[in-house]
């Protein structure tokens, strides 16, 4: 395995920010954008004129191009521009293509953004997943996603022994996280008693075993380490980054040429991921993950190397008790606080180490790994606080 660092410890983000969550913005998804954006750079303290790239992604073409949202900001000069339609991989994804960019010279400051009407317009979870593989899925009625992804979590629970309890585990953990976080579009604590009382959407999983779509927006901004000291904020820094598919398939929603189940993307990165970062996963503070879904988020979890195999559901249950366990989602995460497309969980890594994370501040945060997607592909970021600016809080 090839470990040269390369531009990791080299390349920070510089800030993070997002736009409020509704389930009706009575806006467009340019305008969501053009916000997010605007309030990155104020956090940073640096001028629209200073970005000279934008990357932004999407999922069935349900946000603007970022040659668009360059336009609404008033940008003249960009040298890198890129638009990614692969909807929850691409979130670490995005900033991993942002930071080698500047690391080779194609730009000096780097906007990456998710932007969608998710809930009062086009919505993921209603869509047919299209692809070369619809007209094997379609005639025996597979045509939404959480479907797909259900009878994922079935074979999972098969294989590993997993159970619903399990299950609710990841759903009670978001529930209670959530419950301090001011943005989260859900913020009443459940209880195992609420779980069970949770009508099926698509078995084993109930409504709260899935994410709730919102309207909303968020950015962050990626530069060098060197310009982001330079900056208002204390940076977080790129210690590592990973994208990793293990057995191509025809589309998405098509798994016909997998063969464990038990596991997903992050088990076949993590070992590149925590080696570039010299870190294990027993050294990390937060984890903020992608977690679409219940089983999605064990499934990252246990990929990831937080615990074993089959043992996710019994981690979510102590690590809220245990200090020496990483805090997982403290924003509530996808499950709670609202489904941009990942977006939102890389942005609460950020905000975490920066020290920035208001009540959902983990103590004492140096470092955090995020990761984006809930299948055979999928990216992460393991992110640092800088050393040379550590225990500095923005204001």
């Amino acid at each position: 395995m090839n470990l040269n660092r390369s531009y990791h410890g080299k390349i920070a983000i510089a800030s993070a920010a997002m736009t409020g969550l509704s389930p009706k913005s009575g806006r467009s998804v340019l305008s969501l954008a053009t916000e997010a954006c605007k309030t990155t750079l104020a956090a940073a303290g640096l001028e629209p004129q200073k970005v000279d790239g934008i990357a932004a992604f999407s999922m069935y073409d349900d946000s603007v191009p970022a040659e668009s949202l360059a336009g609404a900001l008033g940008l003249r000069d960009l040298s890198y521009v890129m638009d990614f339609n692969q909807g929850g991989q691409s979130a670490s994804f995005m900033v991993m293509n942002a930071a080698m960019a500047i690391h080779c010279g194609l730009a000096n400051a780097i906007l990456v953004v998710r932007a969608r009407n998710g809930r009062s317009g086009q919505r993921v979870g209603r869509v047919q997943a299209s692809g070369v593989g619809t007209e094997l899925r379609y005639p025996v009625g597979l045509v939404a996603y959480p479907q797909v992804q259900a009878l994922w979590a079935r074979r999972y629970m098969i294989e590993t022994g997993a159970t619903e309890r399990d299950l609710a585990a990841a759903a009670i953990n978001a529930s209670v996280r959530a419950s301090v976080n001011p943005r989260a579009f859900r913020r009443k604590p459940i209880t195992e008693a609420d779980y069970f009382n949770s009508p099926y959407v698509a078995e084993p999983y109930r409504r709260l075993d899935c994410t709730v779509e919102v309207d909303g927006a968020c950015a962050v901004l990626v530069t060098s380490l060197e310009r982001a000291r330079d900056l208002k904020l204390a940076p977080a820094v790129i210690a590592s980054s990973a994208w990793r598919t293990h057995k191509f398939d025809l589309d998405m929603a098509s798994f016909l040429c997998y063969d464990d189940f038990s596991r997903n993307y992050t088990y076949h990165l993590r070992d590149r991921l925590w080696g570039l970062a010299g870190l294990s996963p027993h050294e990390i503070d937060v984890a903020s993950l992608y977690d679409c879904f219940t089983g999605v988020l064990i499934q990252n979890i246990e990929g990831l190397g937080l615990c074993e195999i089959g043992e996710g559901g019994e981690f979510l249950r102590r690590q809220s008790a245990d200090p020496k366990l990483p805090t997982i989602n403290p924003s509530g995460g996808l499950l709670a606080e609202g489904y941009l497309h990942g977006m939102n969980v890389l942005a609460e890594a950020v905000w975490q180490v920066q020290g920035m994370a208001g009540p959902t501040q983990v103590p004492d945060c140096n470092s955090a790994v995020t990761c984006s997607a809930g299948a055979q592909c999928g990216s992460a970021l393991i992110l640092t606080r800088d050393h040379q600016r550590q225990g500095e809080i923005a204001p």
